[in-house]
């Protein structure tokens, strides 16, 4: 019988690691969890604790760590801090593979020293290919480690591609629910609040994946993304609004045919294939009753509504730094946006001024990407208070 598969979960009290530690407690015979790294959220990180039993673990802060450690007293294993402990997490000796499902950027950094080290990585953290992608494809390749993706969407074209050769292969097509606002009469767009935005009709997210979903930054980020992943240009990637959520990406063939995965909008299944790969776990998962499905629809974006989607597109045209200031302006936005501080439509707004003020440069090492991530923050910023104290954002 083979041995456990040893985990580092870098993000284990968001949702992908939640749903990552329940499949784990569920096949105790076949994982086993080695290090884990969370944010704030030390309640759950302690209830994590105590019932995985790590050998160490980091949170954000060193105050946390100080916390983390009185609470747990002597059942407390390593506990580290900052970017130095997410890397330690990352690059532990007893790993096998790290669940990358740090929301943001912040995630970029412990999973290229996770790559850098040897570690195949199951990857729930768009970001990082987003902002350093032919970085990271290039250190994956260097260090002959294997990159299995989570999100639902790359998991199913990763699926569907399975078996066939990528020179068959004449585009992508990545499904998208539309979000909340796939319908709203675009002169209401105006009023959208958070409450609104964080209301998604079919998946159970984190606030900002939420409000990315709504705006479909998330959508074009899966672009740029999928770019790297499979090593298909961006006029080959489509993308679909599909309400039910049921197809979750298909692959068309040159010869006309079109391969999907289907299965009900639950994160288990990606984050259970990845794990698992080439095996499949039995989940304790709903089946898909097909005969109960009425209609399956398909529509193409509307750019008006959804100009993030465009956006990304633009960034993955304009290469270099552009898609990390992409990501770095949007999540700058999102966050002022969930405090209120800017409209709903402001978000678009925001991002698109912050890249016509970009000089692009080519992306050499991971500094590059650090350096462009900052300035996209700062210029971000800087537009938000300028338009707070009567300025233009754009």
């Amino acid at each position: 019988m083979a041995s456990a598969k040893r985990l580092g979960i870098l993000g284990s009290t968001g949702s992908i690691g939640v749903s990552t530690l329940d499949i784990v407690a569920a096949f105790p015979d076949q994982f086993e969890v080695v290090t884990l790294t969370a944010g704030n959220n030390l309640v759950r990180l302690e209830e994590q604790i105590r019932r995985f039993r790590p050998q160490m673990v980091a949170v954000l802060s060193e105050d946390g760590a100080k916390q983390l450690k009185q609470r747990l007293g002597d059942e407390a294993p390593q506990i580290l801090s900052g970017i130095e402990g997410l890397v330690a997490c990352a690059t532990h000796a007893g790993i096998d593979m790290v669940v990358s499902a740090i929301v943001g950027a912040a995630g970029l950094v412990p999973t290229m020293s996770a790559i850098e080290s040897g570690k195949d990585i199951a990857l729930a953290n768009k970001e990082t290919l987003v902002t350093a992608g032919s970085l990271i494809t290039e250190a994956v390749a260097r260090h002959g480690v294997r990159l299995f993706p989570v999100d639902s969407e790359h998991s199913a074209i990763f699926q569907s591609l399975e078996g066939h050769r990528m020179d068959d292969v004449r585009r992508l097509i990545l499904t998208a629910s539309g979000g909340p606002f796939r319908n709203r009469p675009l002169e209401e767009m105006v009023d959208i609040t958070p409450a609104d935005a964080l209301a998604h009709p079919n998946w159970s997210m984190g606030r900002k994946i939420s409000i990315d979903s709504a705006t479909m930054m998330n959508k074009g980020l899966e672009v740029i993304e999928a770019r790297w992943l499979f090593d298909v240009p961006a006029d080959r990637i489509a993308v679909h609004i599909h309400p039910q959520s049921i197809v979750h990406s298909l692959v068309e063939y040159i010869d006309g045919a079109v391969i999907a995965q289907l299965g009900i909008p639950d994160m288990k299944t990606p984050i259970a294939y990845a794990l698992s790969h080439p095996n499949r776990l039995p989940l304790d998962l709903p089946a898909l009753d097909l005969c109960s499905l009425r209609n399956l629809t398909f529509d193409d974006p509307d750019l008006e509504r959804f100009p993030c989607l465009g956006l990304a597109y633009d960034a993955l045209a304009m290469d270099g730094t552009a898609p990390a200031v992409l990501n770095a302006a949007n999540e700058v936005a999102v966050d002022a946006f969930l405090n209120e501080e800017i409209a709903f439509l402001d978000i678009a707004r925001i991002i698109g001024a912050t890249l016509k003020g970009l000089k692009v440069k080519p992306l050499e090492h991971i500094d590059d990407v650090l350096r462009a991530d900052l300035w996209g923050r700062r210029e971000a910023r800087r537009l938000i208070d300028s338009q707070a104290e009567g300025g233009q954002a754009c």
